[in-house]
């Protein structure tokens, strides 16, 4: 365990490991399910989707896929208005290096993390069961990519996990990023009443850091209150993704080759 994130070789990780880079001078992290034979499957804002959320902090925390891939013909695989992707683990990287994200770490570790989207408390289920859902998230989609609701990590999340929040009004979703990035400000405006009561800018700083570790504590799905197990065949209707899931499922219908399986894409 890394003492800011857990960076791995590729000959450490194996089927059903989330796996992340950092991006843009360790400014954010992408994350995915390694799923065996060199190929990743995670999650990416649709090409041309258009959102009232979508910002340039959207746009930047959206993976950017090669156009070809000269080693894997199908990376870059995904199904019509779908955001999850198959990606060789080469492209998946880019140029960064390769990171393992930690679970079941005790409270002491997690809040040791300076960076959220590092680890979480929460355990992983079998790496059987986590390939499986990011195969059949690959056929069938994960809904609409939201930075704070449902981005990259929350998608790695829910496969490691099968945890999903029962609000889908909640501000923040599973992903630790998001945490820190709401956390941050947070602390910062909930310290500055302090500095009347601090003798000086230390006691302020140390303040404001326990803000941050606590709303980054509080919003770990290892200690959330208001999530629930979801069968990854009951995800779109319990996130009200049905609708979408019939579009998608008619698309694949007029467009796919009845004799190939998602499933062919990948060799174990």
């Amino acid at each position: 365990m890394g003492l800011l994130s857990n960076k791995v070789d590729r000959s450490q990780i194996k089927a059903g490991d989330h796996i992340y880079s950092w991006r843009a001078i360790y400014s954010y992290s992408h994350h995915g399910i390694y799923v065996g034979g060199s190929k990743v499957v995670h999650f990416t804002r649709e090409p041309d989707t258009g959102s009232s959320r979508e910002t340039s902090l959207n746009s930047s925390l959206s993976s950017k896929l090669p156009s070809v891939c000269p080693t894997f013909p199908d990376c870059g695989f995904r199904q019509p208005n779908s955001g999850v992707v198959l990606s060789c683990l080469d492209c998946f990287l880019g140029s960064g290096h390769l990171y393992c994200f930690e679970y079941g770490v005790t409270p002491s570790a997690f809040l040791a993390k300076v960076r959220g989207g590092t680890c979480t408390t929460a355990t992983s289920d079998h790496p059987e069961t986590v390939v499986h859902r990011a195969m059949f998230l690959l056929q069938n989609g994960f809904g609409n990519y939201d930075v704070f609701q449902n981005n990259c990590e929350d998608f790695a999340l829910y496969c490691k996990t099968g945890l999903l929040i029962l609000d889908s009004k909640s501000a923040v979703g599973r992903s630790g990023q998001a945490s820190s990035l709401i956390g941050a400000p947070l602390a910062a405006l909930l310290s500055s009443p302090l500095k009347l009561l601090m003798p000086g800018p230390v006691g302020v700083a140390t303040a404001a850091a326990g803000v941050y570790c606590a709303s980054r504590y509080a919003t770990d799905i290892g200690v959330r209150t208001d999530v629930i197990k979801v069968a990854v065949e009951d995800v779109a209707v319990n996130l009200n993704w049905e609708d979408q899931c019939k579009q998608l499922s008619g698309m694949i219908e007029s467009t796919s080759n009845p004799t190939e399986s998602t499933e062919d894409l990948i060799t174990l």
